[in-house]
């Protein structure tokens, strides 16, 4: 039986600060711990290298194909939450098998061809590894939902060995995040009782938003001479 202070996290288990744990518990707890740890740098590993390939394009291109980068790593309590609803095994190595999604970065580009010239960028590295693309753009979902999404995984290099993480990488505009970003909390207090105007309201303005995307894109292209995407 071990006391456990994890004060730094007061996410992992409710109420359990403090207490006596049992020992298996405890080897959970600090399982959930490190895996925690590996897809945290994960995301610092996936962030970095398109910090880097936004910096490299500034200089050479004298403009950001990216407007913004965001990293989130789900906590304990969500995965185990989508591993019951899957009805899988409640374990690190279940989640670890079993979902690409613990791990997640968002990239939020000014027009939809920098979205694709930014994910081919990161996809020609030879350390990064495509291991599925859902492309929402080209074919939205049913609600309007417009987004690239690409898993991919990436070499974590611990102080004893590599560990090969996957990623979840959503490239969308900014006028895509916005849609999606007011949608989601619309969604969410909608979610009891559907309202099916609502629905059809909220798919409606992706529809706009995205036409006003293609004609953003449209602008761009007419007013700036376009950059050769087969140099990357």
């Amino acid at each position: 039986m071990t006391t456990i202070d994890y004060t730094n996290r007061p996410y992992f288990f409710d109420r359990i600060t403090g207490q006596i744990v049992p020992e298996e518990l405890e080897k959970t707890i600090r399982n959930f711990i490190v895996t925690e740890n590996l897809y945290l740098s994960a995301t610092r590993e996936i962030v970095t290298k398109f910090e880097n390939l936004n910096s490299e394009f500034k200089s050479s291109h004298e403009r950001n194909p990216i407007h913004s980068i965001h990293s989130r790593v789900k906590t304990p309590m969500r995965i185990v939450n989508k591993l019951q609803k899957r009805g899988l095994e409640i374990s690190v190595e279940s989640a670890r098998n079993n979902l690409t999604d613990i791990a997640g970065v968002r990239v939020i580009c000014p027009y939809i061809d920098d979205i694709y010239l930014v994910a081919n960028m990161l996809l020609s590295q030879n350390d990064i590894e495509l291991i599925r693309t859902s492309d929402y753009i080209k074919y939205p979902k049913p609600n309007g939902y417009r987004s690239l999404h690409h898993i991919v995984t990436v070499p974590v290099f611990l102080s004893t060995k590599v560990e090969i993480v996957n990623v979840e990488i959503q490239l969308r505009t900014i006028a895509m995040d916005f849609w999606a970003s007011l949608e989601h909390e619309l969604a969410y207090k909608l979610a009891e009782g559907t309202n099916e105007s609502v629905f059809s309201e909220l798919k409606g303005c992706a529809e706009e938003i995205a036409d006003i995307d293609k004609r953003m894109q449209h602008l761009f292209n007419a007013t700036i001479n376009p950059v050769d995407q087969k140099d990357f």
